[in-house]
C-alpha cells in the first residue's frame, strides 16, 4: 500500500461474503449455514480493534457465524441483513464522530461500491468483481477468505506504526 492514506485511518469497514470468506456458501444437513474464516484475517482484526482501530462487518446476508465471528474478534458492531450500505455507512460516521476520510473500506462486489467512492481507503480482494476493483485504490494480492483482510489491515497498521508494535509484542525485539 502506497497511497498515503493510510495514516488517517481510524476505521475500518468491510463486508462478510467473499471477504472474509471466500463466498462459498455452504449448508450443514440441517440447513444451517456454514462459514469459513481465516485466522490469519481474524489476528489482524482482533489487534487492529485492540490498538483502538474500530472495526465493522457490513452484510447482505444474515449468519450466526458471522456474529459470533465479530464477537470472538472484539469488533465494534455486525450489521447484517443490510441492502443499503451508505445508509449504514452514514450511521456509523455520526456516531463515531468520524470523517470519511478517516475511513477504510473492503469489499468485492457492486454492492459495495456505494461506500468505496466515499472513503478515503477503498480496498478490493484479488477476487472482487472488476467494477469494485475499479473504485478500489488497493487491491490485495490474496483472495477473500485467503488472508486478504489480514493483508490489507496490515498494510495500514504498518504505516501507522502499530504493527511493528505488535510483532515486537511476540518477538521481542
Amino acid at each position: 500500500m502506497e497511497n498515503g492514506e493510510e495514516e488517517k485511518i481510524k476505521a475500518i469497514l468491510m463486508d462478510v461474503d467473499g471477504v472474509l470468506t471466500d463466498g462459498a456458501i455452504v449448508y450443514d444437513a440441517n440447513g444451517n449455514e456454514l462459514k469459513f474464516f481465516h485466522v490469519q484475517d481474524g489476528l489482524a482484526i482482533n489487534r487492529a480493534a485492540q490498538h483502538g482501530i474500530l472495526i465493522y462487518f457490513i452484510t447482505a446476508r444474515e449468519s450466526q457465524a458471522v456474529q459470533r465471528r465479530g464477537e470472538e474478534l472484539g469488533i465494534r458492531r455486525v450489521y447484517q441483513g443490510i441492502k443499503d450500505k451508505g445508509a449504514v455507512f452514514d450511521e456509523i460516521l455520526a456516531q463515531e464522530n468520524l470523517q470519511p476520510d478517516e475511513v477504510a473500506y473492503i469489499g468485492d462486489d457492486i454492492i459495495d461500491i456505494p461506500i468505496m467512492k466515499q472513503v478515503a481507503l477503498p480496498i478490493a480482494v484479488a477476487n472482487a468483481c472488476a467494477e469494485a476493483k475499479e473504485y478500489a485504490r488497493v487491491v490485495t494480492s490474496a483472495s477473500g477468505g485467503q488472508g486478504a483482510v489480514r493483508e490489507a489491515i496490515e498494510g495500514i497498521l504498518r504505516k501507522q506504526g502499530i504493527w511493528q508494535k505488535i510483532v515486537s509484542q511476540y518477538t521481542g525485539a
